[in-house]
């Protein structure tokens, strides 16, 4: 072994413990990190170069690289972070007077768009919802309170695009009166005033008489009470109903979840010509570039409307 393999041995065997030591990093993360790296050593050497003493053009060629190989853009990013820790290594230690990934950009990534519902495929749910049985031999009045309740789950949450943890958590405050609005405490403690549909107002007055019975002589502040130890209906709980809903209509279950009705409130609004900012607000995003993944989410929609519908679209495929 050569004099330049050994010490490009020996200072990742430091980098990989001083990952183990002081940042407990798991074997698995090691063995990434020792991948990565040995993968953008065999770049260099098969170049005459040399792991400890890459440049940043050495950096830019090797990115270039991998995306001629067809590799995504994560894959691009996560080996881009080894390299960027390793010579940040190199650089404290004293090995290097200077660190190469300093001027380096990173490959960006698409960004994935939301999976959403169709409108009929929410109406689909919503219809489920209201027939729904526990599957289990229970009195009336139980299963008449846990399908008010999940009725009452699934309008809120289509009405107002709730994150779940924000749904699940409601206080009953929020619903008292005859407010056509939520007050709800979001991310970062930011309040937000989200509307209320008719139909969601319905299904919370439906609701909210069963859920005294249900209680008794019990007090809860939780809109969703139980008796776990949060007070309130679990995110889990409520997605696992919502898996069994969506089974009851018919639809794929891996395509629903409590993200997807949020999403589908937002492309929804949109669709019907909602106001970006109002949709943003209700969302409560506190970027806008957080709510404008919705509008590309509808241009797709619009691609394949044109694609499917439009002549000339269709000649197109026939000739």
């Amino acid at each position: 072994m050569s004099k330049e393999s050994q010490e490009r041995g020996h200072h990742l065997e430091a980098f990989l413990e001083m990952l183990s030591a002081e940042r407990g990093a798991a074997r698995n993360t090691l063995d990434a990190y020792e991948r990565d790296l040995k993968d953008f050593s065999g770049f260099l050497v098969s170049r005459g170069r040399d792991l400890v003493q890459a440049s940043a053009n050495d950096i830019r060629q090797y990115l270039e690289n991998l995306s001629d190989q067809g590799l995504s853009a994560s894959t691009a990013a996560r080996r881009l972070s080894a390299i960027r820790q390793f010579h940040g290594f190199l650089f404290a230690e004293g090995v290097r007077t200077d660190d190469p990934c300093g001027s380096i950009e990173g490959p960006r990534r698409a960004r994935p768009l939301p999976k959403t519902l169709t409108v009929e495929e929410v109406d689909a749910l919503l219809s489920a919802a209201q027939r729904a049985e526990d599957g289990r031999t229970q009195e009336e009045s139980v299963l008449a309170y846990k399908r008010a309740r999940l009725v009452c789950l699934m309008e809120v949450l289509y009405a107002t695009g709730l994150r779940v943890s924000e749904l699940v958590g409601l206080p009953l405050s929020a619903v008292r009166g005859q407010e056509r609005f939520l007050a709800v405490s979001g991310k970062g403690g930011r309040e937000r005033l989200v509307p209320l549909s008719e139909t969601a107002r319905a299904a919370i007055d439906a609701y909210l008489p069963l859920r005294s019975l249900r209680l008794g002589e019990q007090v809860s502040p939780w809109l969703f009470p139980s008796r776990g130890r949060q007070g309130h209906l679990t995110r889990h709980r409520f997605a696992q109903l919502l898996k069994d809903l969506a089974v009851a209509a018919g639809l794929d279950a891996s395509r629903v979840s409590p993200h997807t009705l949020r999403h589908a409130f937002a492309s929804h609004l949109l669709a019907n010509g909602a106001d970006l900012r109002a949709v943003q607000q209700m969302l409560g995003h506190a970027d806008i570039s957080t709510t404008q993944i919705y509008t590309h989410v509808l241009d797709e929609r619009l691609k394949e409307l044109v694609q499917t519908h439009h002549p000339l679209a269709k000649k197109g495929k026939a000739s």
